[in-house]
């Protein structure tokens, strides 16, 4: 009798610790997680991230933004910009005239295609990607105005020797959503 008491009583215990969440409770849904509830725009998430100097993680929320919202020049251009912070510069090009293909006046890919064109030695033409910019902008973002001469600065004092030429000098920083400075020493 005690026998089958304590094997009824270990039964009972062990049922209430199963799930009980029905056909709804999937085995993939993280513990403490409602599936039922609003995600974090992608978005948002990507740029906190990015702020944060993870890029990485920051591609990957606007991926994920890309895919719950579809493809957007705002997205194409986070997507770009992240690429851009990891050193991927072949594709950080791509994406951005990618976007600009959708929206030709979108301010915030041009500074940023600008800055990968910079990147990547094309001054003449981040030179007229920033004057594009800054036109469009109206001369309104301290950041782009800063670009802009940086570029203008390049294009007349470029000189033609391999030895002085330095890479890497160039650094990306976040200032507000969908602006961008590029830091240098001069």
């Amino acid at each position: 009798m005690r026998f089958s008491v304590t094997v009824l009583l270990i039964t009972t215990l062990l049922a209430a610790c199963g799930n009980t969440g029905g056909p709804a409770a999937s085995r993939n849904t993280p513990f403490g997680v409602n599936p039922k509830g609003t995600a974090v725009d992608g978005l948002i998430v990507g740029h906190r991230l990015m702020a944060a100097g993870e890029p990485e993680l920051a591609l990957k929320a606007y991926y994920r933004a890309a895919a719950e919202d579809g493809i957007s020049v705002d997205t194409l251009s986070a997507i770009g910009s992240a690429n851009l912070a990891l050193g991927r510069l072949g594709q950080a090009e791509q994406v951005l005239r990618n976007a600009l293909k959708q929206d030709e006046t979108f301010v915030p890919a041009l500074n940023n295609l600008g800055v990968v064109l910079m990147e990547r030695g094309k001054l003449g033409e981040a030179r007229l990607v920033f004057q594009q910019a800054y036109a469009l902008d109206s001369g309104q973002s301290d950041s782009i105005r800063d670009n802009l001469k940086l570029a203008i600065a390049r294009t007349e004092n470029r000189v033609y020797d391999d030895a002085s030429e330095e890479k890497g000098e160039f650094q990306l920083v976040r200032r507000e959503k969908g602006q961008y400075v590029l830091l240098t020493e001069l």
